[in-house]
Parts: C-alpha cells; structure tokens; sequence
C-alpha cells in the first residue's frame, strides 16, 4: 500500500563517521560526501551500484574550485561492504588534472561481473555555453570515456577515449547519464549461451543551429536525448536512438532509464524548459535502446518534479513497481521524493517523501529483495552540501 512517508534528514557527518542507525534495518542513512572535506569545494552528481558480490559504489565528481559545472572536476568513489552504513575511504576514479570529468554512468556486467564505468570529459577552460555555441576546438570540447574494474570497484583502469565511436562530428554538448547505466537481463539482448549482455548508457547532445538561423546553438532546444550501447562488455560501444526534435516544445536533457520486466526499456529525462507543460519526459524502446517506440512525451504524473536530473529503477520480483526519485517542489530544488509505478511508467504515485530539505541529483539502486538505497544532493542551505545515501524498505513501494 503507497503511502506518503516524511522522515527526519541527517546531515553534515564527517567523512569518516558515516551511519546513522535505526533497528528496523541495521542503519537508515549515511552521509559518504559532505562538501568542503577531502580536498573537494563541493561533490556533487550521484550515481550508484550494488557489485555482484554484494559492495555498494557511489560514485560523484569532487569539484575542486566551486560547485559550478566548469573547471578542475575528478570522478571519486566510496565502497561501502555493509549496504551502504558505512564507506571507505575516497578514491579518485578519473582525474581531472585541471579539466573536467563527470557525468559517472556506471554499470555492473552481469556476464563478467565486471564494473563499468563511462563519463564525460572537457577542457577545464571552456563551458557548456562555450561548447553549445561552438566556440571551442575539437580538443577542448566534450569528449567520451569508458573505464572498467575487475576487483569489485577497488582499482579501475585509465580512461580509455570513446568520442570517435559515439558522437558524430557535428555534435557539439555530450554528457552520459548521469546516474547508473542498465545491464539488460530479459529479452534478446539479455545473455544467451555464455553471450555478454548488452550495456545501455542513457546520454544527452546538443547539435549546431540550422544554416542561416539567428540562434547561436546555447538556447535548450538544441538539446536531445540518445543512448549509447555496448554489446561485448564496454570493449566497443554504438550510438542508439538519438531524439532530434528540436522545436523547443520538449526539451530531452540528462536521461535515465530502467528495463521493464516484459524487456523494454522505459526512458525518462528532464525536459530542459520545453514549451511543453510539465518538466519530466519519458519513452519507450523494445530493441535495446536502438530506437524508440514513440517521441518523447511529457509524463504529467511526475509534474511536481521541477528541472532537475531524476532516477528510475524497476525493482526485482513479481509485480514489483518502477520507481523514480527526484524533488517534488515544483519550483524548487528540495523535498526529494520517491514515485511508484505499477503499470510500467504510464503513471506514478508519489510514494515517500525523504524530508522537506534542498535536494536535487538522485540515483536508485536496490540493495536485496528488501531494501532500496538512494544516493542524493541535500543540505539545509542549499542542495549541495552533502550527498547522503538512505536505504529504505522495499515494501513501502
């Protein structure tokens, strides 16, 4: 039975001392980054993953010179052995070394057990305004990587460039995720025969302004959604369905998406301020990404949702619900909330709300056929000075 539930947020431990417990689970929340410890101004974009051998990984940039999106950004990850009570220490997944990498995108490879991980990349002197509007060199512009672990999340290998096989040279913006990518388990593209299962990276671009428009390609509607795919593990990766619309009514964004249990994908991305009403966008794909069913569309269930990133997940079991996460103040960045569906991402209802706090960036992950863990932007100022991870059970859904 959905319920709407507030409980009491926990903030601002230090890095060190995590866990905040409770007697129904063991602990009900920990706090793996508070902004301005570890040698990070702020951290933020969460995304998270259960191993297969049971190890929680969140994985966030630590932005070194602010909380804005430009300048010195690595990629850093926390292992938590316990569900997500207690973490690790810090790593550095991808270095930044003046520039910027984000936008993490893992996924676990159920043929391998391997962790996967893509990100994004550019010049630490430029912008995403700068790249929108053209005005930077191939060098300096936005670029695609993929890194894998072969030890559950303790050591990865060094970036390796992607650019080339997943974004056409008359892109300019690209970003993965962000939050967790999907390992497809069911339908043909699910493994067969010893077969790898295809990975799934949902991803947004931005493309040039037509010849002779007065636009300089910075205005949002010259975003668009896309998925990026790998069928042999992350070793080589294609270019899926890519949403070209364009007109300025909606918007695709930074995109998520989860495999239903009848195989398809289900898609949801935040509309960057179409003209449309509402700003949540959701789709279909029955090929494993590669095309769509339908153009994206306005999920109006989800319009307390303001523009911001969100997360979905589809939980295990029989009959278990699809699940977004995401701030439900429909003008602000706060009051992060869990949504429920049970008919397949038609509609939802608002199932639990966290606490009445600043949030914005999310990722679901589930921890066991009991407990679902989210990895989340709050604070009691603003938004971005922590990242908590809360588990909570799976039957409140």
């Amino acid at each position: 039975m959905r319920r709407t539930l507030l409980v009491t947020l926990a903030l601002l431990a230090p890095l060190t001392a995590t866990a905040h417990t409770s007697a129904a689970t063991g602990c009900a929340s920990s706090v793996p980054y508070v902004s301005g410890e570890g040698g990070y101004d702020t951290y933020r974009i969460p995304a998270t993953v259960t191993t297969g051998r049971g190890t929680v990984l969140a994985f966030a940039e630590g932005r070194h010179n602010g909380a804005g999106d430009t300048g010195h950004i690595d990629v850093v990850l926390r292992r938590s052995g316990d569900g997500g009570c207690t973490w690790g220490p810090m790593r550095v997944v991808a270095a930044g070394d003046g520039n910027t990498r984000g936008n993490p995108a893992p996924v676990v490879d159920p043929h391998t057990g391997a962790v996967v991980l893509v990100t994004s990349y550019n010049s630490g002197a430029v912008t995403e305004a700068q790249i929108m509007r053209g005005e930077v060199t191939p060098e300096q512009s936005r670029g695609v990587f993929v890194q894998r672990s072969w030890d559950d999340g303790l050591h990865f290998t060094p970036p390796r460039d992607i650019t080339a096989e997943v974004k056409p040279a008359d892109w300019r913006w690209y970003a993965t995720g962000p939050g967790h990518a999907v390992a497809l388990t069911r339908g043909r593209h699910s493994p067969r025969g010893g077969a790898p299962s295809r990975l799934v990276v949902p991803a947004n671009y931005s493309v040039a302004p037509p010849a002779g428009s007065s636009d300089t390609g910075q205005e949002a509607k010259y975003y668009g959604a896309h998925a990026i795919y790998s069928d042999d593990g992350g070793r080589t990766w294609h270019l899926g369905f890519v949403d070209d619309s364009h007109d300025g009514h909606d918007n695709a964004n930074e995109s998520t998406a989860a495999q239903l249990p009848d195989g398809r994908l289900y898609f949801s991305s935040r509309d960057q301020n179409g003209t449309s009403v509402g700003d949540r966008l959701d789709t279909y794909s029955s090929d494993g990404g590669q095309t769509l069913d339908r153009p994206y569309a306005v999920q109006h269930t989800l319009d307390d949702v303001p523009v911001v990133e969100g997360s979905v997940l589809q939980l295990g079991g029989m009959d278990a619900p699809l699940l977004f996460s995401g701030p439900s103040v429909p003008t602000a960045r706060r009051a992060m909330a869990i949504w429920s569906s049970t008919d397949d991402g038609t509609t939802f209802t608002k199932a639990l709300t966290l606490s009445p706090q600043p949030a914005a960036y999310s990722d679901l992950v589930q921890l066991g056929r009991r407990t679902v863990g989210i990895l989340y932007e709050t604070g009691v100022a603003g938004p971005y000075e922590t990242i908590e991870f809360r588990r909570l059970p799976a039957d409140e859904f």
